[in-house]
This record gives C-alpha cells, sequence and structure tokens, in this order.
C-alpha cells in the first residue's frame, strides 16, 4: 500500500496537468535555501488566459458577449491547453473605463447575465478542470456607487470617511496621474460635497480610504463573498494604490501592507489554496515587500519590470537587458511566483525605461503618435508590433520557457491585431475573431457593443479561429504544441534556474528540477547565431531537442540557429 502512495506521489510530481488542476505541486529548494514544508502551489506552473466576457461571445444576439457564450467556447479553451482563466472585471459598472467603474461589487452585469449563468459557467469550468480568478477592483469605486453618492450627500454618513476629502484644493492636485495626457488632475471638486476627492484614475472614479477599517472588511467581505461562489482567486488591480495613504498634505507614509496579509489570511481562512495575483509594477528592493518576508501576502505577480525590458530587448535584437531585468528579480520568498506575460489588457508600460531606452522601443514597435499612450506606453496587440511570424512563435517560445506561469490575452493566440480608431486601451479590447461569417462568428446582431477588425491584414476573414485550427502551421496550433510541452516540462516554473552567458544575441536559460534539465534557446536576432552548449553540459549528457519540425539539431553540442528561431532541449 506504501508503494503504491509513492508512486502516485512521482506520478503528481511528473505531471504538469496533474500538478495544476489537483494541486499536488511541491516547491522546489530555492538557490536560497530549502523550503522548509510542502504547500499547496497550483499557482506556480499554469497557463493562465485573460477573457474581456463582453468581448469573446455573444449567445443572444445583443451584441455583447455574456457568460453563456463563454461557457460555450470552454472547450476551445481546454484544447488551448487553458488552465486558468483570468476574468476581466464583470460587475454591475457605467461602462466608462470598461467595467473598472464598479458600481456593485456582488452583482453580475446584467449585458453579461445573470447569477444562474455565472454558476453554470463556474460549474462547466470545473467539470473541465480549468480554474478560475477574477479582476476585483478594490481601491476605487464608480463615482455612481451607492457608497459614493451617499458620502457626498452627507458629511455625517459613515461613508463619507470611505473616500479622501480635502476643502481646499491640495498643492500637489496635478500630480500622480495614471493616465498622463488624458488626466489633468487627482483632486476634483464636487458641487455636492463641497470638498476636492481623490482619485489617482479618472474623475469618475473616486479613491476608497483604506486608514478606514470599515473600508478594509468590506474588501475582505467582497473577496470571501466570491470565493463562495466558487473562484479560485482575484487578480487584485492597482494593488500599490490600496495600500497607499493619500493626504490633501501631499506628505509621503509607509504603505500599508499589512492590509495584503490580512486579505492573505481571509482567504487562506475561506479557501487555502485561493491565490492573489497582483498588478504591482515595482522594483526589484520592492517585491518583497508585496510578497511578504515570508511570502505570507500576495502569492503571485506580474513581473512587468521583465516586460519592459523584454520589449527593449527585442527592439534591440539583443537579450541583455532581458536576462538582467530577470537576474534583478530572482530573489522572492518562499513558494511566491512571477506571472509572466507579453501582452496584457492594458498598454505596453514602458514607464521603468530610460527616456532613450523608451525611444528605442517606441522606434521600433509604436513610432506613430497614435499609437503611443499616456507618455510611458505602446497601445498595439503583439502581432502588429512584431509582424514577422517567426519572431511572433520565438516570443511566444520565450514567453512559455521563462521561470514563472505564463498569462496571455484572448485572441493573441491567433494574432489578432488591434484598432487605433477606438480610444487610448481599448484598441486591443475589440471582439474575438472566432470565423469569416457576420461579426466574425462572435455575434447576431446588426449593432455590437464594439466593432470588430474588419479590414486590413488581420481582418476577421483573414485571422480566425476555424481558419487556424485547420492550418498545421499557424500560431493558434504552434501555441498549443508549445503550451503542452510546457505542460510535459514541470522543471520550468518549479526548477532552479540559469541565464546561461554567450557571445551571441542568443537567450538561454537552463532548468534543473531533480534529474530533470531543460535547456531553452532563443534568438532576439534576425541573423543567425552559432550556439554551443558544452560548458553548459558538465555531465555531457545526451542533448535531445524537444520542438519538432525545422528547428536545429545539435552536432557536438553545437549548431547554427536560424534568426528568430528557437528550441527546447533535455539533457538525458
Amino acid at each position: 500500500m506504501k508503494k503504491t502512495l509513492l508512486n502516485l506521489r512521482y506520478l503528481c510530481l511528473g505531471l504538469w496537468v496533474a500538478a495544476t488542476t489537483l494541486g499536488c505541486t511541491e516547491d522546489q529548494p530555492k538557490s536560497q535555501g530549502q523550503t522548509k514544508k510542502s504547500e499547496i502551489t497550483w499557482y506556480r506552473n499554469p497557463f493562465i488566459y485573460n477573457v474581456d466576457v463582453d468581448a469573446f461571445k455573444d449567445s443572444d444576439g445583443d451584441g455583447t458577449g455574456d457568460f453563456k457564450g463563454l461557457t460555450w467556447q470552454l472547450d476551445y479553451l481546454k484544447e488551448l491547453g487553458v488552465d486558468v482563466i483570468w476574468l476581466s472585471p464583470f460587475q454591475p459598472t457605467p461602462d466608462n473605463d470598461d467595467g473598472y467603474d464598479v458600481t456593485d461589487y456582488y452583482g453580475i452585469d446584467s449585458r453579461l447575465g445573470k447569477e444562474k449563468d455565472f454558476s453554470k459557467f463556474m460549474q462547466e469550468a470545473k467539470k473541465r478542470n480549468i480554474k478560475v480568478i477574477m479582476d476585483v477592483v478594490l481601491n476605487h469605486t464608480s463615482i455612481d456607487h451607492k457608497w459614493y453618492q451617499a458620502a457626498r450627500s452627507d458629511t455625517t454618513s459613515k461613508f463619507n470617511s470611505w473616500y479622501v476629502w480635502s476643502k481646499e484644493q491640495p498643492k500637489d492636485f496635478d500630480k500622480g496621474m495614471v493616465f498622463p495626457g488624458v488626466q489633468t488632475e487627482t483632486w476634483t471638486w464636487d458641487d455636492i460635497a463641497k470638498h476636492y476627492y481623490f482619485h489617482r484614475f479618472y474623475d469618475f472614479q473616486p479613491d476608497l480610504n483604506y486608514k478606514n477599517k470599515d473600508v478594509q472588511q468590506e474588501a475582505v467581505k467582497v473577496l470571501k463573498y466570491w470565493l463562495g461562489k466558487g473562484v479560485d482567486g482575484f487578480r487584485l488591480d492597482a494593488v500599490p494604490f490600496i495600500i497607499d495613504v493619500p493626504n490633501a498634505q501631499g506628505k509621503s507614509a509607509d504603505p500599508m501592507f499589512d492590509i495584503l496579509t490580512m486579505f492573505r489570511d481571509s482567504i487562506k481562512a475561506i479557501k487555502p489554496d485561493a491565490v492573489l495575483l497582483g498588478e504591482a509594477n515595482v522594483s526589484a528592493e520592492e517585491n518583497r515587500d508585496f510578497f511578504g518576508e515570508n511570502g505570507d501576502r500576495l502569492q503571485m505577480m506580474f513581473n512587468f519590470y521583465a516586460n519592459q525590458y523584454l520589449f527593449y530587448g527585442l527592439a534591440l535584437q539583443d537579450p541583455k537587458p532581458f536576462a538582467k531585468a530577470l537576474e534583478e528579480f530572482r530573489e522572492k520568498p518562499g513558494s511566491s511566483q512571477w506571472a509572466f506575460f507579453l501582452r496584457n489588457h492594458d498598454e505596453i508600460d514602458l514607464g521603468r525605461l530610460s527616456k532613450s531606452e523608451r525611444n528605442k522601443v517606441y522606434d521600433e514597435f509604436g513610432p506613430e503618435a497614435n499609437m503611443q499612450l499616456y507618455d510611458r506606453g505602446i497601445r498595439r496587440r503583439l502581432a502588429p508590433m512584431l509582424q514577422d511570424p517567426l519572431k511572433i512563435k520565438m516570443a511566444y517560445s520565450l514567453l512559455l520557457s521563462l521561470p514563472g506561469a505564463p498569462v496571455i490575452r484572448y485572441g493573441e493566440e491567433l494574432g489578432m491585431g488591434d484598432d487605433l480608431t477606438l480610444k487610448e486601451r481599448l484598441s486591443v479590447r475589440t471582439p474575438m475573431q472566432w470565423d469569416t461569417s457576420s461579426n466574425a462568428g462572435f455575434s447576431s446582431s446588426s449593432k455590437l457593443f464594439r466593432p470588430v477588425i474588419s479590414i486590413g491584414k488581420y481582418a476577421y476573414n483573414k485571422v480566425n479561429v476555424a481558419k487556424e485550427e485547420k492550418d498545421a502551421h499557424s500560431l493558434l496550433t504552434f501555441i498549443k504544441q508549445m503550451v503542452k510541452l510546457r505542460r510535459e516540462h514541470p522543471e520550468i516554473g518549479l526548477g532552479e534556474w540559469e541565464v546561461l552567458k554567450t557571445k551571441s544575441k542568443v537567450f538561454v536559460i537552463k532548468y534543473t528540477y531533480g534529474d530533470k534539465v531543460l535547456i531553452a534557446v532563443n534568438n532576439f536576432s534576425e541573423k543567425p547565431e552559432e550556439v554551443s552548449l558544452t560548458p553548459f553540459n558538465e555531465s555531457k549528457k545526451r542533448i535531445v531537442p524537444l520542438i519538432p519540425g525545422e528547428q536545429p539539431q545539435p552536432k557536438n553540442n553545437s549548431f547554427n540557429i536560424d534568426g528568430y528561431g528557437y528550441q527546447w532541449f533535455a539533457l538525458q
């Protein structure tokens, strides 16, 4: 009996699917020391898919996607290899900021369906062993939220202290804006309240006051409510602004990191393996504060810093800046994990690059003013930026071979384009392109909530699921194959990793996990490069290519790799 249990234990560790869906994954010892005990860490190695419910699939012909439509497409996501669905905001909203202006934290936007539709979606996702995390926007509400309406109309209301006010216009009223070039201030006069209110984002999104214990408890209540509905965790929006301490005098105060500890403890009491994935564009020095010294705050964070230097490296055709960024963020406590991405639902934020570095990325990937946004970013999808199909595939080979959980945005698996006629970040939030029928198979309505891309190189009759599923050489087919390969190699995301130094423009990363060794090679240059693995194969093991096709086959541990070429190797 004990032998059988032991075999099952090793089977669980060896199968990536089991590791991500059954919660059997154990932590690999870090280079900084041994992990003291095993934890439920399904989030260490999943393939995460971000979807806007309103832009994915319309089931009832009203022109807006909904939960029924999303449920219909779960088999597509399962076949793609998705382990976790990340739902963009779906709560009631005036929709002035694409759902990030919430009016009811406990409801479902009527355009997207009813509670029974959400419940059915959750049931069907679980049947397919797909976990679900949801976007939760806790740092601000909509100006139309009943809390703010009560706060502005009655200074004696308990809700008044739920927001941040100033009788006089603060001296720094035009500082600290999230959307420079679009916003003009962070303190706006309210004619009803007769005070200025604070908002990091748009003026219709007043910030909540987290110095108020009632606000903290309400946030915990929201998290517990949705855990009760079956979600497996949360993508916390704008985490630094939740724990910030704004005031009218412009004085700085230490962030309230204890709030993150409280969030973690609260969800753990309800669902021990629930995850907090933080949107926090932080420096290497700050990351431990967000994870927690002992890994007791956020389990996961998006690695924005590495993403910015990835695009800088791609612009230079040189991986060194990206490799350096990865090394700077190597340190993280316990079983914490990074989430890596190429393109997310916002602009590509280049704010941590120097001006000259940022201009280099602009010149290469967003040279026109209409492609840039907020004086710091690019509002294009990946395919129009990189253009070269081989370069795009190399980028996904890289993403799926990074030491963290890979995240992609709906439609990126097809190489969807962008619509720069739409305002700000909506350019990358167009409806999913399913086939060549009317409205890309997204909806039967004559009027859509947002237009599909119907002209140019990325029009839906050229880029769609139905077409790419039949094409053995399509991007969709390639990503399916690469996700499957990643699943077969749990050493990525779990093992110890090392970026190997080469004299070429090739990024080489090595993983060691138990007796498994994997080396991933990705050429940042448009020109062929020579690579030697001899220095990295101390035990003279056999080098086995893992990606089939016309990829390099090593002879005597050396090979030439094509421009924007890629290959993964196992040492056996």
